[in-house]
This record gives C-alpha cells, structure tokens and sequence, in this order.
C-alpha cells in the first residue's frame, strides 16, 4: 500500500482547477486569437487604408487617342495605366467587373486596334479578401458550436455526478511497489497471530479447505484510538498480496436515503469481480451502531447496516471477499453485525506493553540521527499507557525540538522536552505570575508531591514543576514503575488522596477558607474517579460487589436510569464518602510533614522544575502518620 503523504510546511495545498472554468477561458481565447489574426491580416492588407481615386473612362479614351498612354493592366474592375513618360495614373475603378468588356465597350476597341495602346488582362484573385469574407462566415458558428458543446458537456457532468451518488469511493490497492507488512507493525504479537492466519488462508485456500474449514467472513479489529488498527489492515494488505478496497464509514452516508445501501451494493460487487479480496470499512460504528425503536425502514443509516448484514452473510456465502472492519467503539455496534458468520473473528489491538513501546520506539527513531547517550529503554518505561500514535508523535517532536535548538542530533533533554510537551502540553513561559501566584502555586504542587511520595500504594513522583504547561498553572508528574494490568482499591484510593493534596496545602497556608480556582481538574479528576470507583468498578463502601450502568436508551433517544432513586442517592453518597476520606487523608500527611511542604515549596519557587531524585532527597524525612493508612 502506499505510504500516507507527507505535508510541506510553508506551502498551502493546490487547489484543483474548475473544469467548467476552464472551458471558457479556453472559448474565449480563440475568439481573441481569431480577432487579433483577422485584424492583422487586414492591417498587412496593402490595399488596405489607401483611398481610390474614380477617374472616368472617357478622360482615359481621350489620353489614348492622343497617344499618351503605354499599357493599360485590367484586374477585374480597376485599371492601372501607364503613360509613355513612365508615370502611372491612380487606380481607375470601371463602371463593370468585367473590365475588357468596358474598354470595348467604351470605344477602346479602335485604340487598341491602332496600337496607340497596349491592353493586359491580369487575373486577380483577392486571396485576402477571400479569407476574410470566410473568416467572418466561419467564426460565429465555430463560436455557437463550441458554446454548445459547453453546454452539453456541462450537463453530461451533471448526470455523471447524479449517476455517481450510488457509487462506493473506495481506494483500491494491490500492485504497489512499496508494501506495509508485519515487520512494519511493531508489537500486538497477538492480533498479529490472528490476521497472519487470514493471510495464509488467502495464500493456501486448498489446504484448509481440505479439512473443511470455511474461510472466517468478517474480522473486526478493535482497540482504542492510536493502536494501530488501520497499520495492521494495510499490513494484511501487504502480505496477503490481494485486491484490498478501502472506505471510510462515513463515506456511505449521504443525505438521500438509499445512497448508502446503494454503494455498499457497488463496493462488495467490484470486491467480488476482483475475489479473492478484502474489503476494509474504517470506523465502522459510523454506519454500524445499535438500532433502537426511534428507527423504521425508511431511515438511510438503518438501510446502509442492512445492507451490509445482506452483504455479508446473504444467500451467496462464497463470495471470497473478506470484510476487515475498524472501530475504537465495540459498545455502539448492533449486534447483528457480531454475530458469527460476519465477524467471525474479533481481534483486540491493544496499547502496547513495555517491551512493544521499546520496538516502535526504535522504529520511529530508526531513521533519526540520535545522541550515544540516549536510553529508548527509559523512554519506553515512562510512556506506560501511550498509543503507537503518541510514541509516534514523540519522536516527530524530538526531532522538531532538536532542530529548533540547532542540534545535530537527537539528545535526552530533546526527547525528554518532547515526551513532556506530547503528555501534558508546551511551556508557556511567556504567562507571568506574580509573586503571590507563583507562591500559592508551589505549594499547590508540593502538596500533590509529599501526599504522592508518602502514600504506600502511589505511585512515585516523576517530576514537579511550576512552570506552565498547556492549561495546567504547574504539574506533579507520576509515573508507574511497571506496566500494570488492574489497580486495586488502595491504589486508586491513594491516586485520590494526592489529587486532594494541592487543595489542602493551599488551605494550610491561606486559611480555611483561602481556597482558589487553581485545583478545579483536580476536582473534577477526583468526582470522576469517584463515581467510576462506585458505579463501575463495586468499590463502594455499602454498595460493594455492584455496578450501575446508564446507558440504556429510551423510545425518545434519552439516557435512561437502571437503578432507583434511592439507589442513586447511595451512589451520591458513597462518592462524597471517598471524596472526604481523601481529603482527611492528605491533611493528615500534609499536617504530620509540613516542614517538609515549606521546603519543597522554597526550592520550587527558586529552581521551577525538580526531577525524581532531586525531590526524593528533599522528602527522605517523610512519615506516614497513622491516620492516612488503609491497610497495616
């Protein structure tokens, strides 16, 4: 498949040129370039602007009879006459075309006889005349053609584009030069397992089908944004060596009913045409997602899944098309679309573990030139939870930070600045705080720091700063030592505590009402952890072992309550219930270490930034007092 193009910084994109416009720009350039010839061949004309002078034959009769004249030159109606002493006389203009007849005619016929006079016949053909009499014959109606041949074009591109509502836009891709396989795809072995097992299926059909297996219909690919579902399609793309159509979800819709269907009927007939072949529909819940009782038949979403549902597991199973789907949103897909017998297969693409994020790392920095002293391995530990799109993305960053400072090579601050600016946002060192701001502000984030260092189950402080990042006046970063697949009640319940932290240092030393906006994400990060803990996850306190979902969806498309009132009402409760645990929780250790919050606070204030080990030597002294344990 070919590679995705790359945009040019400092130029804006082409636009594509109007057909229609071009056409008359065209008609109107001939009509000037005719005009412009037929005025120069008049110009060039050299009888052209030369005024003629009409002398009477008689007065010519009489110079003959005299013996004044030489020649007579007769070109159709002018006469050109020569006297004996070597002058010529205007052109005479005859009374008739035909000008011998007019000088017999006129008495000339005795002269001539006589030899007084010589008498030529010149034929003239007026070849300029000619073309311009064609010219002003032939011009209007090339003009009227040419319009109507505009016009007639012009509604044939109508019709086309009318006609062309019920094709499918898909790409169709096979012969490229430059392939993506799985060697392109680092990490997520697994989903690699499961789409290597389509690929030999495409390759060797006769060596499954002698053990009556049936090739799987439909894969699905499912996994959260940045993954890499759309990588892993183009690779199958690349290995299976296969006609592979790809379209977007969205590219079905259209706002009158029945286009979709109608391309969706055109799509798996050219796949068809083209067997064996895979058929890849991107973000799939966009025209695949929960039929409710608001729908009917005649709804053009509702008609495109039907569609697809036919298309897919209809009266004519062996079509050899394969459909590779990718959706970030399983939940939202109707459940007649996962069903066996269309998507068969269910492949997760999850975020990558460790030792994944260390391969795609080396394939990203692979073509970049990057300092001795730089640690992939130490990256990767650090990026727990990001996607192959945001390593991606780290280290297009640390290139471009590595340029900006005229580097020629990639150093660790440069990858470091780059994995902070990805994460969390740029510095914004041009906002200015005053003294009192920045104050409040350390302590805010030394609050966060010693509740996190001190708490058993946190996880340890990465880095503290009061320089603003993004929308965040300073940032306690923590970052697990380890990737961790589930997190327990301790844990999440310390991940509260520190979060109340930076509003509970700011109440120690402003008073009990000194309070400011300055924690609002940490409050809302804590009453959505909150209810996610009690309503998600059965942690609640009275509510223990039990989840509530509100996700149904009623006759007028609203969100609707499984639970009771009172329900609801414990659910609120048991939130408030963790929300002051955490809050007396970080004032316990705040209180039992508040020489350490003022000396943190003072080196924040004078050096902005501290790093792990530099706030793990100040906070070496630190205790847990009894009051903020959970468990012995």
């Amino acid at each position: 498949m070919p590679e995705y193009k790359k945009s040019v910084s400092g130029k804006r994109p082409q636009k594509k040129p109007n057909k229609a416009i071009n056409t008359v720009r065209l008609i109107i350039f001939w009509m000037v370039v005719i005009i412009i010839g037929m005025a120069a061949i008049t110009a060039f004309n050299p009888d052209a602007g030369v005024k003629r002078e009409e002398r009477t034959l008689t007065e010519v009769l009489a110079l003959a009879k005299d013996d004044k004249l030489e020649k007579i030159e007769v070109k159709g109606d002018e006469l050109k006459v020569t006297t004996k002493d070597g002058t010529d006389l205007p052109k005479i203009i005859s009374s008739r075309k035909d000008g011998a007849g007019t000088l017999q005619e006129q008495g000339f016929e005795e002269v001539i006889n006589e030899g007084k006079v010589a008498v030529e016949i010149v034929e003239n053909i007026d070849t300029m005349g000619m073309i311009l009499d064609i010219a002003l014959i032939v011009v209007p109606i090339l003009i009227v053609i040419g319009f109507l041949a505009y016009m007639m074009r012009q509604a044939q591109n109508m019709n086309n584009q009318s006609m062309g509502f019920g094709k499918a836009k898909a790409r169709l891709y096979g012969n490229e030069k430059k392939r993506v396989t799985f060697e392109d795809v680092a990490g997520n072995e697994a989903a690699k397992q499961d789409l290597s097992e389509i690929v030999d299926f495409l390759k060797n059909p006769k060596k499954y089908e002698k053990l009556g297996a049936k090739i799987p219909r439909g894969v699905l690919l499912a996994g959260d944004p940045g993954t890499g579902k759309t990588l892993m399609a183009r690779a199958v793309a690349g290995e299976a060596g296969v006609p592979f159509f790809s379209i977007s979800g969205s590219e079905f819709a259209e706002m009158f009913v029945g286009v979709g269907a109608s391309r969706v009927r055109d799509l798996f007939g050219k796949a068809k045409k083209n067997a064996p072949s895979i058929i890849f529909i991107d973000e799939i819940d966009a025209v695949a997602h929960k039929r409710d009782a608001r729908g009917g038949a005649g709804r053009e979403d509702e008609q495109t899944l039907n569609q697809i549902l036919v298309e897919m597991d209809g009266f004519d199973n062996d079509t050899g098309v394969i459909v590779m789907a990718a959706t970030n949103r399983v939940d939202m897909l109707d459940k007649a679309l996962l069903r066996p017998g269309r998507f068969d297969r269910h492949v997760n693409v999850t975020l990558p573990e460790r030792k994944d994020r260390v391969e795609i790392l080396k394939v990203h920095f692979k073509n970049k030139p990057i300092a001795d002293d730089v640690n992939i391995d130490a990256l990767a530990a650090k990026t727990a939870g990001s996607s192959g799109a945001d390593l991606a993305n780290i280290a297009n960053e640390a290139a471009i930070t590595a340029a900006r400072s005229n580097h020629s090579e990639i150093t660790n601050a440069d990858i470091t600045e780059a994995f902070e600016r990805v994460s969390i946002g740029p510095e914004r060192k041009s906002k200015v705080m005053n003294d009192q701001e920045r104050r409040i502000t350390a302590y805010h984030e030394a609050g966060h720091a010693i509740v996190g260092h001190v708490l058993p189950d946190s996880d340890p402080v990465h880095k503290v700063t009061i320089i603003p990042r993004g929308h965040a006046g300073g940032v306690t970063w923590f970052i697990p030592p380890e990737d961790r697949s589930y997190k327990s009640i301790y844990e999440l319940k310390d991940v509260l505590a520190r979060a109340m932290g930076g509003r509970v240092a700011e109440r120690m030393i402003l008073g009990k009402d000194g309070i400011t906006t300055g924690a609002s994400s940490d409050l809302q990060h804590v009453a959505e952890l909150a209810r996610e803990m009690v309503s998600q996850e059965g942690m609640g306190a009275k509510l223990r072992d039990q989840v509530f979902n509100s996700d149904e969806v009623n006759f007028f498309g609203d969100r609707a309550k499984t639970y009771s009132e009172k329900t609801s009402e414990l659910i609120d409760a048991e939130i408030e219930a963790l929300n002051k645990e955490a809050v007396a929780r970080a004032e316990s250790v705040l209180k039992a270490n508040r020489k350490y919050l003022d000396e943190l606070a003072t080196v924040l204030l004078e050096k902005e930034s501290l790093e792990e080990k530099e706030v793990a030597e100040i906070l070496k002294g630190t205790t847990l007092p009894d009051a903020a344990k959970l468990h012995d």
